[in-house]
This record gives structure tokens, sequence and C-alpha cells, in this order.
């Protein structure tokens, strides 16, 4: 089907839709219910979707074909934190260890117990999406597979939905890996990994992005012996070349064997486990393993929707095709999260859902996805958070910039938690103290970003945030100190 023209305010790139559109099948009318919104999926985007108008006094039906909380409990950011975590208490054992001079007593983890703590989180964190919670909410629950019949009709179970507007949130998964050899059964994933009970003596992660590097390190920390096969120059493309580095050093100190500029282009399987063959321009080699983690990107779940008979456009890669304020090419049909943002994070996909439902709700819709601040981090040791312009981005836009940077090994409390391994960096309009975007990499980062997001989005400046006192000793003083340099640079003062 080809893409309908993008509404007037739309930036959404085009994109084509795969075959033709299918003829619209009207269901009989005595096994039709009507709804004022049908939301497709129960992760962070669809629940949040789902309250979001239950709460508008809206008559709402959500299905789920699995489990509800989606990806970010059950396979994402949940469990991967959880097992961060007992990974860093693995790694200040050993620094213990090591402190008294006694190595040999490092532990190795027992994973059969580390991943029954997980499934005790998970079961915790779970009771904010609990049916009963849904249900006391106003939402009617459907665990069942949903695809449309039409452009304002679903069927699942063979019941037909008529709905008022809909929002598809159906999230992301993994990306397949184009490695000749490797098997589908013969890998594991950021949906299939937090159910090892077994630590894997030679784990290879093929893929240097977040996700390959915070699991890289965490079972590195556990006891695992890992290689990390990244097909770029460095890891985290997306950050800053000195971030960048400083982890992949972090990593290289923890244990990790880095092969950068090197692609995987075949595996075969031998009765020990894995070869990974591999590439570095023109020099080959191998990497053993007993088992294989790919971390190669998301992509969006879109197949068994029927997007075609609702004339919804999208691609396999891409997503779902969505204008300035999320609706689809479908005036009808919304949708939030990762089935169609670039960036695919929880907060992201919460966010956007609520920003879906409220331009449904509205006759003209004013919110825009796009005016977002978006903050990431990446949860490694050190974390390496961003938000806001990057140095590249200004550079492409001709927009001039001046950085302020602090070392956090002139942070007093980083120096005495010995994690004084990073920096923070605040950038501002050249001759303005307003702040257009940051990158921290601090044991804390995460939480110190933040901060920095509150400023910009209250459009609090380098001369005020310098003024703001905070406690002492605190790693988060660095962004005052930060602001402070600023302050000592300005003519005016």
């Amino acid at each position: 089907m080809k893409a309908p023209k993008q509404h007037a305010a739309s930036r959404a790139p085009a994109i084509r839709a795969r075959g033709k559109p299918t003829p619209p099948t009207r269901p009989s009318p005595r096994r039709t219910r009507r709804y004022d919104f049908a939301v497709i999926g129960a992760g962070p985007a669809g629940l949040a979707a789902a309250v979001t108008a239950a709460r508008a006094g809206k008559r709402v039906i959500l299905f789920e074909a699995q489990r509800l909380g989606g990806t970010s409990l059950n396979t994402g950011s949940i469990p991967s934190k959880a097992l961060i975590h007992s990974a860093t208490m693995y790694a200040a054992m050993r620094e213990v260890s090591r402190l008294r001079g006694s190595p040999a007593d490092a532990p190795v983890a027992d994973l059969a117990r580390i991943a029954a703590r997980l499934r005790k989180i998970e079961e915790r964190v779970a009771g904010a999406f609990s049916l009963a919670r849904l249900e006391r909410s106003g939402v009617e629950v459907c665990f069942a597979a949903a695809r449309f019949a039409d452009r304002d009709t679903l069927v699942a179970d063979s019941s037909y939905i008529r709905f008022g507007r809909a929002i598809i949130a159906t999230g992301a998964m993994s990306a397949p890996p184009n490695i000749s050899g490797l098997a589908s059964d013969a890998f594991l994933t950021s949906e299939t990994i937090f159910g090892l009970t077994q630590l894997p003596e030679n784990l290879a992660v093929v893929g240097g992005g977040p996700l390959g590097c915070e699991l890289a390190q965490a079972f590195c920390r556990l006891g695992s012996k890992v290689t990390i096969i990244q097909d770029e120059a460095e890891f985290l493309p997306r950050e800053e070349r000195d971030a960048a580095q400083i982890l992949a050093r972090a990593m290289a100190r923890d244990g990790v064997s880095i092969l950068l500029n090197t692609r995987v282009v075949g595996a075969r399987r031998d009765a020990t486990g894995l070869t990974l063959e591999t590439q570095n321009y023109q020099t080959t080699g191998t990497v053993a393993a007993t088992s294989v983690l790919v971390s190669v990107g998301r992509i969006p779940n879109v197949s068994g929707l029927n997007l075609d008979g609702a004339q919804v456009a999208y691609d396999p890669v891409n997503g779902i095709a969505v204008d300035d304020f999320l609706r689809t090419s479908n005036a009808n049909v919304f949708a939030a999260g990762d089935v169609c943002m670039p960036y695919k994070y929880t907060y992201v996909a919460e966010r956007t859902a609520r920003i879906a439902v409220q331009n449904a709700l509205r006759r003209r819709p004013h919110l825009r996805h796009t005016a977002l601040m978006i903050p990431w981090c990446t949860f490694c040791a050190p974390e390496v958070a961003h938000v806001g312009l990057q140095v590249w981005e200004a550079r492409q836009r001709s927009i001039p910039i001046k950085t302020y940077t602090v070392i956090m090994g002139d942070v007093d409390r980083a120096i005495t938690d010995r994690q004084d391994n990073g920096f923070v960096k605040l950038h501002t309009a050249e001759g303005d103290d307003r702040i257009l975007g940051a990158t921290i990499v601090a044991s804390h980062a995460s939480e110190m970003i933040n901060e920095v997001c509150v400023a910009m989005h209250s459009g609090v400046g380098l001369r005020s945030l310098a003024q703001v006192m905070h406690t002492y000793p605190a790693q988060s003083d660095a962004i005052r100190l930060a602001a402070l340099s600023f302050e000592e640079s300005d003519p005016r003062i």
C-alpha cells in the first residue's frame, strides 16, 4: 500500500506500507462490541494509554497476547538492572579480596540464586500492572492477539471490536542476526538471557550498543569469561567519543575481551560449543564460546496486525509511521512507544502513550512528541548518560556552542568513593548560559542527568544553576562546579 500523505504538521518520514489494502470485512452486528478506545499491547505504552483513556471516562479494552508489563518488566529494564546490581556486588567483593591480598577468595556467582531473585523483583514490580488494578481503573483486559479487520474494527478470538480510536502499542523485539551458520536456537537475546540458571563459562556478546555493553560487563563481573564484538570503531555510537573510550577502558579493567571494528561473518557448532568466525578489515579470526548473546538492536512488532487492512502505513524496520501528534495514516488510529519511536525506552513509551490518548481525545490534537526532551543512560560502571544536543549535532546545524567540563577526579565525593572515572559536560549556546545538552559519565550518571533535565525543562541556565546549593560531599556537585566554571568565565561578573 502506498503511504497516504502525512498530516500538514507532520515531520515523520514518508514510509511505504507493504502490500495492498485488505478489502473491508464488516462483521455481523450481533457479534460486534463497541469501545471508545481499543489498545493493542500491554507494555508500558499500552498500560499507560489504557489507564489514561479510562480515567477520562472512556470505555476501554486492552489486548495482550502474552504477559502484562511487556518487555520492560519481563525481559528489559527491570531484570537487567537487577542483574547489574548483583554484578556490582560481586565486583565489590572481588575488590575487597584484592585489597586483602587474597584474590583467590573472589567468589563466582550462583546464577540460579540470582535468577530466583530476579523473579521475586519482577513479581513485586508487577503489582503495579496487575489485572485487578487495571479492572479497578475501568479497563477491560482481553488476553488475546488482536488484528485489524478494517479501518475501525479489530478481531480477536473470533470476536469483533468496533472502536472510536485505537492505540497501537505492540513494542519491539530483538533484531535477528544476519550470521551464516548461527541457528535461531543457538544464541541468546534480551528476551531469553534472563532465563539462564547456569553461568556461561565463555560468553560472546555480539553488539556494542547499550544493552550489549551492560550485559557483557555484568556477566564478566559475575564470573564469566566475556568477549564483546563490535562492528564499529567504538561502543555506544550515539555517545561522545571520550565517553565511549572511558567505558571501553572500564570494561577492559573488569576483564572483558574487546574486539572493535570486527564483524561476525559466520558460526559453527562443535562438541564444546560455538565458534564465531570474525573479520577485522582483511584479518580473520575466531571466538570460541559456550553461549552467544546477540544484541544488534530492536525491531518493531508490526507483523500479524493486518495494518494493511487498517490502511496504516508502516515499515518492518522503522515501524509505524506517525506524525508529530502520533497519528497514523488512519486518522482514527494512533501509535505509541517502541513500535513507532526511534528512542526505545520505557519512559518514552509511557509519555508518548499519554500524548497519543490526549491527542485522540481532542478534535484538534495539540501535543507533539517531537517536542519531548529525551534523556538516556547506559547502566554500566561507570554509567553514561546524555540529554539534549550532541557536539556533532551542533556542528551539523551550525550552532556555535561552548562546553563546560568537570572531571570526576576533581569531585571530592567521587574521590572518596573511588569512583572518580568520568566527567560532566554541559553544552551552552555561545554567549548564553542556556543549557543545550549534557553528557555525564559517572557512577551515578543516571541520577545526575535528571538534575540537568529539570534545569533544561524549566529554563534554568548555568548562571542560576551555579547558585543552587548542593549537599557536600556529593557526586552531583560536579554539575554545580561545571556551572561555576561558566560564571567564572562570564565577563559580566
